[in-house]
């Protein structure tokens, strides 16, 4: 009997692509570029590269025995996104102990199996608009503000949704991190991308808005129609899934009989939660009258905090008196809300998100009744369960450690930087598109990319008579296309960990839909050759 290929773990990928980058550093001469540091629009300050000033390195560094020092190495170096996924989870673990989503999914299944049976929306398949609705907001997100590490934390919101409504974990993902990295890729106003790529091209930030938001819609509807094709073929035929039996993990958690026999609760300290919370509010509108938020060159000031006390203050009165799962449905809805005005008005990271989760999930506990004690242990549980996920993380951050330590990074950049010479213009922007998005590969972060090659490219194309905008367009779809795929990016393997989704399965499932943007994202840089875009 042949015997079947077998899917190897997450964690043995890594490990030999750890070992290939310490192989490529004894074939990879050793070179560096010098580094400066400028001063950025916002008054802060960045190192950038210094064009022409690569030069090779008497001594090479090669790796050996590093490759295992190296993952200490990453650990420290994604430290903060690893603490970010065990916050994440052990938040949502007391969050997941109350089933308000189970009630919450629950009832929403409850409320789209009566619309389906109005006739207004006889011929509509709901669920189909459930997904295009989530899938809009989290491509916004990834547009706007440059949603990223914050999916992780989305990704145990809506897989039992989706295994709810029919689906696979694949499209759970989906709704949410394939979503904000579609908007990522078609960004408008992406601070970490686009804003430091313009300020280092000496560009007007978030200029060219109009043509990004066309890119956006483009990339936005393929997402789209791509998550949607996939949904119909599982919703017929479940088996056609590959995560067909690992999704029993889902379905045991979120089975909809078990929806069914949830007592909803109502009790006294719900109430004490609430007035807490309420309080809170009280005290940060007072602080925190206005909120001023940035966007598209022109500056807001707005009274955002008190409205949101205000709407807290309805809905939480509102849904008390529906049940404590119900309120504590209500706290998710103002932690994302939060979760947005905090990185737009505030430019919150990934401590002030774990922060605001961890609030969140304390509070959940609380309201539910839940002993301190037991609040907390569940907060081990909830550790201990996405450990996974937080250790792939560390063992991804191993690569970028070899290649810096072998000195090999900037050689690398600067044998693709050559390759674009003397290929005519439509052949160096392909050839600018395909450096972005194979560097993108080794270096996932946009910002530090950004860093490394903006300085270089933004003069290249002066020479070869590319606008600058075209260049900093083909840097944001470079970083953002491969991004899903690359098992480099700490995002994607931390969610995939959260979801229980093998990288494999992800990368095999992803891929055609990478290639197809790939291609329509070249189509549209072309476009900007052709044409006098505003910006551009």
């Amino acid at each position: 009997m042949k015997k079947q290929f077998k899917i190897p773990h997450t964690f043995t990928i890594v490990f030999f692509i750890v070992v290939l980058a310490a192989v490529a550093t004894w074939v990879v001469p050793s070179g560096e570029f010098v580094r400066e540091s400028v001063l950025l629009d916002d008054g802060s300050t960045k190192e950038v590269v210094v064009p022409d000033s690569y030069h090779a390195l008497e001594e090479s560094s090669p790796q050996t025995w590093q490759v295992f020092s190296a993952f200490f190495n990453g650990f420290l170096r994604t430290s903060n996104i690893i603490a970010f996924i065990f916050i994440i989870g052990g938040a949502f673990w007391i969050f997941n102990h109350t089933r308000a989503i189970d009630v919450g999914v629950g009832a929403f299944l409850s409320l789209m199996g009566k619309m389906q049976n109005l006739k207004l929306f006889k011929n509509v398949d709901l669920n189909k608009v459930v997904i295009i609705c989530i899938m809009l907001l989290f491509s916004l997100f990834g547009a706007i503000f440059g949603m990223s590490e914050e999916t992780i934390a989305f990704v145990i919101i809506f897989i039992p949704l989706a295994i709810s409504m029919g689906y696979d974990s694949i499209v759970g993902m989906a709704m949410c991190y394939l979503a904000a990295h579609v908007g990522f890729t078609g960004a408008m106003t992406n601070p970490f991308t686009i804003g430091i790529a313009q300020g280092l091209a000496e560009l007007p930030t978030f200029s060219g808005l109009e043509y990004r938001f066309i890119c956006w819609l483009i990339f936005t509807a393929l997402g789209i129609f791509f998550v949607l094709m996939y949904a119909a073929k599982v919703k017929k035929n479940p088996k056609f899934s590959p995560m067909y039996k690992l999704d029993n993990y889902w379905r045991e958690r979120n089975h909809p009989t078990n929806v069914e026999k949830i007592e909803i609760k109502k009790n006294k300290s719900s109430w004490v939660v609430f007035g807490a919370l309420l309080a809170l509010f009280v005290y940060l509108s007072i602080e925190k009258t206005h909120t001023k938020i940035d966007f598209n060159n022109a500056e807001y000031v707005l009274p955002i905090i008190p409205v949101l006390g205000l709407c807290f203050l309805g809905l939480g009165v509102f849904s008390l008196r529906k049940g404590v799962q119900f309120f504590i449905l209500n706290l998710l809805l103002f932690t994302v809300i939060f979760l947005v005005v905090g990185v737009l008005g505030y430019g919150w990271e990934v401590m002030e998100i774990a922060t605001l989760f961890l609030v969140m999930g304390i509070s959940a506990g609380l309201a539910y009744g839940t002993a301190i004690d037991t609040i907390f242990k569940l907060f081990l549980e909830g550790c201990k369960d996405i450990l996974n996920a937080a250790l792939i993380v560390g063992l991804a951050g191993g690569i970028i450690v070899i290649l810096n330590e072998g000195k090999i990074i900037d050689t690398l950049l600067f044998s693709m930087a050559n390759s674009l010479k003397d290929v005519g213009q439509t052949g160096s922007l392909a050839m600018m598109y395909l450096f972005q998005n194979l560097l993108n590969l080794i270096i996932p972060s946009g910002s530090a990319k950004a860093a490394l090659t903006i300085p270089i490219m933004a003069p290249f194309s002066d020479i070869i008579q590319i606008s600058r905008q075209t260049m900093v367009l083909a840097f944001q779809f470079g970083d953002g296309i491969t991004n899903m795929i690359t098992p480099a990016s700490g995002v994607l393997l931390g969610c995939l960990g959260v979801a229980k989704i093998p990288y494999a399965i992800w990368a095999k499932w992803i891929i055609r839909f990478i290639l197809l943007l790939f291609a329509v994202g070249f189509l549209l840089l072309w476009l900007t050759l052709l044409f006098n875009f505003n910006g551009f």
